[in-house]
Formats: C-alpha cells, sequence, structure tokens
C-alpha cells in the first residue's frame, strides 16, 4: 500500500472542522500517568477507519446520540459530528425538570426550543428525555408545594376567651345559639395531629346562614383601636360561611374575608383543605355602638357539610395595643439592622453574612447566612454570639430560631464556655423551606457564656433569622407571644393532590408545546431499585435535586404519567419507561417488566422500554444476551438508550481500545439478531467524545465514546459500524488509498 499518499487518519477524519471551546474547565491530568488520549492505531486498521462512512448510514433504524445542548450550540465541530452520523437526538439535561422548572413553577421553553430549531434544520428528530424522575427536578419548588405554612402570632393579646371550647364545654358565654345538626369540640381535627376543632354539622333540610350558628363570648373593645379577627376553617364537603354581628350597627356585613384587596362578597368558601379567614374592624367605624361584640359563626348555607374550626386559630388581635416586651439574651438575633454585630465564626473555610433585604422569614427583612462548602464534624464550622453574663446553672431557658437550608441538611446548637466545655443540642434536622425550631436550654454548669451554631456536618448554606433566647420563667404567655408560631401541616391526601396536579401541570406543558416537534418520549425514568423492586422514595439524604414522585402518590405514580402523556400528547407518540443496569441484575429487567404489566393492567399503555447499557470492556456478555432475550419476549419497542462503554482506566493502551471496539459490536450484534425487527427502535450511543466537557460530571478519567478527546475516530467506531451493518464493512476495501 501507498502509506505516502495516506493523510492521518485521525486528522481526515476531523477535516475542515474547528477547534473546541474551552470555556468550561482543563480535565486534570495526574503527571504519573500522562495524558488521556487516542493511542496510535496500526496504520492498516487506521486506513480502514479513514475508509468508513458516516455511522447512519449503517442502518435502517433509529440510531441516536446523547448531547449536551451547550456543546451542540456552541461547537461546529461537535455539531458537524453529530450531524453527519446520526438521525436522532436526546439531550442529556437540558429537556429535564430540574433546567425548565423555575421556582414558581413556570417553564422557561428559550434554550431547547432553540436548540430543536437547529436540529429541525439539520433534519434531526429529538427524543423527549425525560418526564418523570427521581434526580435532575427542581425539588426545592417540588417540596415548597408540600411544605408546612408556618406564620408567626400576630401581636399583641387575644381578646376572645377561648377556655369555653379549649375545655368542651361552652363555657364562659359561649352559645350554641342554632346546633343544626351538631355542634361539638374535636380533639386530634384541629391544624395538628393534637389540636381541637369545633365541629359544626349542617341538618339535611339546612339552607340559611343562620340555620347554623355558634356566638362568642362578649368582645371588649377599645374605641380607637383597629382588630385583625382570624380563624382557620374547613369542611368534609364544598361549604360556606359568613361572620355576622351583635353590638354593632352593621350586622351582617359584606367583607374582603381574605384581606387580599378583592371585592366584597356575603361569604366565604370552604373546602377539605385549611383556609385562613381574616379581616379588619376598626373600632372607630360608626359601626361600633359601644365597648363589645359578639361575632356569629354562620354556616347553615348548604346542607349535610361539617366544618372544623381550629380552636387556637380563633384570634381577634388588638393591633393597637402596647406590645409584651420579652427579654432576648440576644441584642441581634434578627439581623435587621443588616449586620452580624455580636456574631464571629470560624472553621472550614465556611463563610457568613447577612442576606439580602428581602431574604429574611417572611419574606422580608435580613437572615444571617451561613455557608459550609465541604461535609465535616458538626464543630468543623460554627457561628458564635457571646452573652453578657454567664447563663444561670440549672435554670431553664427556651431557644427559638426560624431557619432553612439549600439543601437537606443537618444543625446542631451548643452552649459553651471559655474552655470549649458545651451543652449539646443536635438532631436538628433542616429542610429547603422555612421552618421553626424550638429548644429548652438547661446549662449543665454556671459557666456558660456562648451560644454557637454547629454547621459543619452539611456542606450548603443555611438562612436563621427570628432568634430569641429568654430564660423561663412564670410570664410564660409573654415568651409565647415571641416565639410561637403556627405551623400548619399538609395531610398526605392533600400532598398527593400537590404533587399530582404539579405532575399534570408539567407533563401537559410539555407534551403540549412540543406536540408538533417530539414524537417519542423517556416518560418514567429509573423507576427501580438493583433488586427488582420498585424505589420507595426513602433516602436517607437524598440531593438537592432528587425528588421521589411516588413517595406522594404511590405506586401509580407511572400510571398517572403514562396517562397524561397520552392525554396531551399526539395518539402516535412511542412513549418509553427507561432504567440503567437492567443487563448486570436480571432481577432488576424482570421487575421493570413486571411493572409495564402493572402499569398496563391499570388502563395506560407503554409503546417501549429502553435499557441505558452504561457498561465497560469487562461486562458480562451472557448477561447481556440474557436481558435482550426478556426484553424481546415483552413484545414492546426495545431501545438500548443511553449506550456508552468505559476502557476502565484513564491511560488506555491499543488492546483495550480494540476491547472496546469488540463490546460495542457485540452489544450491537445482540441488538440485532435477538430484538425482532419489528420491535428494534434504535440505539442511541450516550455522548460523543472523550473530550474532557463531555466529562466533567459523567464518566471522568475514562474513554467510553466513539471520537478521542480530539475529535477524531477511534477503533470503537469501526465497531459501531461494524455492528450496525452486521458484517465487516472493511473487509472489501484496496490497500490503495490516494488523496
Amino acid at each position: 500500500m501507498k502509506l505516502k499518499n495516506i493523510i492521518s487518519v485521525f486528522a481526515l477524519s476531523s477535516l475542515m472542522l474547528t477547534s473546541c471551546d474551552e470555556q468550561i474547565m482543563d480535565w486534570y491530568k495526574d503527571p504519573s500517568h500522562g495524558e488521556l488520549t487516542s493511542a496510535e492505531l496500526p496504520l492498516p486498521l487506521a486506513e480502514k477507519i479513514v475508509r468508513y462512512d458516516v455511522l447512519k448510514s449503517y442502518t435502517n433504524f433509529k440510531l441516536g446520540i446523547g448531547i449536551g445542548l451547550a456543546e451542540y450550540m456552541e461547537n461546529e465541530t461537535y455539531r458537524n459530528i453529530v450531524n453527519a452520523n446520526f438521525d436522532d437526538i436526546t439531550i442529556g439535561y437540558d429537556m429535564k425538570h430540574g433546567a425548565m422548572v423555575n421556582a414558581t413553577g413556570a417553564i422557561n421553553f428559550t434554550k431547547v426550543d432553540a436548540m430543536l430549531a437547529k436540529l429541525q434544520e439539520a433534519g434531526l428528530t429529538t427524543f423527549g428525555h425525560t418526564l418523570v424522575w427521581h434526580s435532575n427536578q427542581n425539588a426545592s419548588y417540588l417540596n415548597g408545594l408540600i411544605a408546612p405554612t408556618i406564620l408567626p402570632d400576630a401581636p399583641g393579646a387575644n381578646a376572645i376567651d377561648l377556655t369555653g371550647l379549649q375545655n368542651g364545654s361552652f363555657s364562659g358565654g359561649w352559645a350554641k345559639t342554632n346546633p343544626g345538626a351538631g355542634i361539638t369540640v374535636e380533639a386530634g381535627k384541629g391544624l395538628s395531629g393534637s389540636a381541637k376543632a369545633v365541629a359544626l354539622t349542617t341538618s339535611a333540610s339546612s339552607a340559611n346562614a343562620w340555620d347554623l350558628q355558634l356566638t362568642t363570648p362578649d368582645i371588649f373593645i377599645v374605641k380607637t383601636h383597629t382588630y385583625e379577627v382570624s380563624f382557620y376553617v374547613k369542611s368534609d364537603n364544598a361549604g360556606k360561611g359568613r361572620i355576622s354581628f351583635s353590638g354593632l350597627a352593621d350586622s351582617y356585613p359584606w367583607m374582603d374575608w381574605y384581606a387580599t384587596g378583592g371585592s366584597t362578597t356575603e361569604a366565604f368558601e370552604t373546602n377539605a383543605t385549611w383556609k385562613l379567614v381574616k379581616f379588619t374592624l376598626n373600632a372607630n367605624d360608626a359601626a361600633f355602638t359601644g365597648t363589645s361584640f359578639k361575632m356569629n359563626f354562620d354556616f347553615g348555607y348548604l346542607p349535610n357539610v361539617t366544618y372544623y374550626i381550629d380552636v387556637e386559630s380563633i384570634k381577634v388581635i388588638d393591633k393597637d395595643a402596647t406590645p409584651v416586651v420579652v427579654a432576648n439574651m440576644l441584642s441581634n438575633g434578627n439581623f435587621e439592622d443588616g449586620t452580624l454585630t455580636g456574631w464571629s465564626g470560624w472553621g472550614n473555610s465556611s463563610t457568613r453574612a447577612v442576606s439580602a433585604q428581602s431574604e429574611g422569614f417572611g419574606g422580608t427583612g435580613y437572615a444571617m447566612v451561613l455557608t459550609n462548602p465541604t461535609a465535616a464534624e458538626y464543630y468543623s464550622a460554627q457561628q458564635a454570639y457571646t452573652f453578657g453574663a454567664a447563663l444561670e446553672q440549672g435554670a431553664s431557658y427556651t431557644m427559638t430560631f426560624m431557619v432553612k437550608a439549600s439543601v437537606a441538611a443537618d444543625l446542631q446548637v451548643e452552649i459553651q464556655n471559655a474552655d470549649y466545655s458545651g451543652d449539646y443540642y443536635t438532631g436538628i434536622t433542616v429542610g429547603t423551606t422555612w421552618m421553626q425550631v424550638q429548644k429548652t436550654i438547661t446549662p449543665s454548669t454556671a459557666d456558660k457564656t456562648k451560644l454557637i451554631f454547629d454547621f459543619g456536618k452539611t456542606a450548603c448554606t443555611y438562612y436563621i433569622d427570628d432568634i430569641v433566647f429568654t430564660k423561663n420563667s412564670s410570664s410564660s404567655n409573654a415568651r409565647r407571644k415571641a416565639s410561637k408560631v403556627t405551623i400548619i401541616e399538609k395531610t398526605d391526601a392533600e400532598k398527593k393532590e400537590l404533587i399530582t396536579n404539579a405532575m399534570t401541570s408539567w407533563i401537559q406543558s410539555m407534551m403540549t408545546h412540543y406536540k408538533d416537534r417530539v414524537k417519542a418520549w423517556d416518560v418514567v425514568n429509573e423507576p427501580m431499585k438493583e433488586n427488582g423492586t420498585l424505589r420507595d422514595g426513602i433516602v436517607e439524604a437524598p440531593a438537592s435535586d432528587e425528588f421521589y414522585w411516588i413517595k406522594y402518590m404511590g405506586k401509580d405514580y407511572a400510571v398517572e404519567a403514562f396517562k397524561l402523556a397520552r392525554q396531551y400528547g399526539n395518539a402516535d407518540d412511542k412513549l418509553f419507561i427507561n432504567d440503567y443496569n437492567l443487563e448486570y441484575s436480571l432481577a432488576k429487567c424482570d421487575g421493570l417488566i413486571e411493572y409495564v404489566n402493572y402499569i398496563e393492567s391499570k388502563g395506560a399503555t407503554v409503546d417501549g422500554i429502553g435499557t441505558q447499557m452504561h457498561i465497560s470492556i469487562t461486562s458480562d456478555t451472557t448477561k447481556i444476551k440474557q436481558m435482550f432475550q426478556k426484553l424481546a419476549a415483552t413484545g414492546k419497542l426495545i431501545k438500548v438508550s443511553e449506550l456508552d462503554i468505559k476502557v476502565n482506566t484513564k491511560t488506555p493502551t491499543i488492546d483495550d481500545y480494540a476491547k472496546q471496539s469488540a463490546m460495542y459490536q457485540f452489544v450491537i450484534d445482540s441488538y440485532r439478531t435477538i430484538i425482532p425487527v419489528n420491535q428494534q427502535y434504535g440505539i442511541t450511543i450516550w455522548g460523543v467524545s472523550d473530550n474532557p466537557k463531555e466529562h466533567e460530571y459523567w464518566i471522568p478519567d475514562d474513554a467510553p465514546n466513539l471520537w478521542d478527546k480530539d475529535y477524531k475516530r477511534k477503533h470503537a467506531y469501526k465497531g459501531v459500524a461494524d455492528g450496525l451493518a452486521g458484517e465487516d464493512v472493511s473487509k472489501g476495501f484496496s490497500g490503495d488509498i490516494k488523496f
């Protein structure tokens, strides 16, 4: 052969292509191993690879590639390889929930729309990846939907005496003016699991507001003051209620019951979710004719409805009353001066700062921001406040504060002396939405002078606000006024409804928006554990982007996902379920097939099963064949959805590359021969090249792809082409190549 006329195989394959973008980062190179690069191929093999056509020319089924949006849009070399060799595109990250959904649940389609337009120009189709997964979710948004509602106590004392309701006797002036089918106090029916609620039930003939009526005791007022009336209410069926008065000139006012600035109405509506009713009365108003008034809870509008009013939430607060002064031992516990005066910290390269003005609890004011960059021990990162005097040994103190974190996290507080001996209060699990922590502090010695937040356990950012540290006394009510918040936990049914609605909104939006451009979808991704059972969402330390739909929607979450995708997409869309390690754990493969059968038994249709196949040159070929046999037996479309093959080293040899090529060919040969032609949806290769930009987060220090780091064809290119063609394409090549 005339070698002098052969252009280098790698130079030829990258001819006319531009250099790659170097924005992300340089790949770390261990000087003891050298660079990760393709070895020089023997010239006869190099000659063969030069003469191979583009990959998609060797097969009739859909040949796909998993790519990065930024790389495709910004790197011409990368884009030219993709356009020339493949039919179908899977976007690796940017089409997922975490990338597209913002903090309010709105979807930003801009980047994906731009890419799909460019793909259409190149004649490429798009595979939707992925609708419902537990990773790459906007978990903060989803967890926020189901987080408890936290409301601080209104300032001032409550003007209503609740004693008669608290003890269930309706004494002290409470009156069942019209009891309807019954008015009782029931334990465990209030906002929290142990709280009490007034239960009011209408009769079968109830039709007028006054047909069910509970009247309060006298509420004494100061003529020049303003009063805020509020309570929480729900009902077992759709309901309707109002507040009427006695002692006012206008006993039946139309009001903006929710204090939203909306229009006034005679009544408010209720349902199975706790609802806050809140309005303001101005005692200077002409309606106030005396020094007191009574309220009537009128719930008789509709028959056969039971209403629940949380007892402790019934409040008439004098907004102009002299505030109760609480002796907070911290002079800077709410950071409203925008500083950390009195606080200092250290450890683990941690940082501490004051938040933006709107990032304090409740969306207003300031908070203390503590950032720990690396997970270590609790005490590895600390923030301390020194009291003006030592705490009293054996005395009882109460500490409360509001806190949230950027991810699920652990926190510890301690009181410490000058010799670093402390009393520890651990076990504080912090979520990503505001929560209140309350601890009873009892100093073990008489020398404790510092309050310390130990925040080194979790790598994250904490927001801490409204820290109150008081010595307990008989004035517990004053302490409560300063620190108590109302925490409204959502029921399991409410969480299921909220998360189902979120899934519906997400899938409906995606399927509708891309209806004309995407005709196949990875609807449910990675539902199985390695032993073949369903993931249950019980995870000790979930990542910040993990959210398990099954935890709130149950086993049928995938049923709902497939039904929604079918409802809002095209009738002929191909809908897949997808998982990994099916060739490694045949029990997992069996479990996935069983779950597909379950989904279809519930009325949904699954068109295909995807097997990811992130494997290596040492993967068990017998199990690979067995997996394909099991999948073929389902009768479903089968897709190899994310194929890449590791060489298990950062310094591959020629032999490693030969084994990689052989494994690629084996997988494709097995797919073609075992999966019936009518079930062969196609194969998607996961990633273009070994360039470090493609491996910042996925399989670093390896060489799993078909092009090397400089976008030159590797031995694996021949293995894939031969597998697709079903023969050694190069067997008829001549040895005389001229350019």
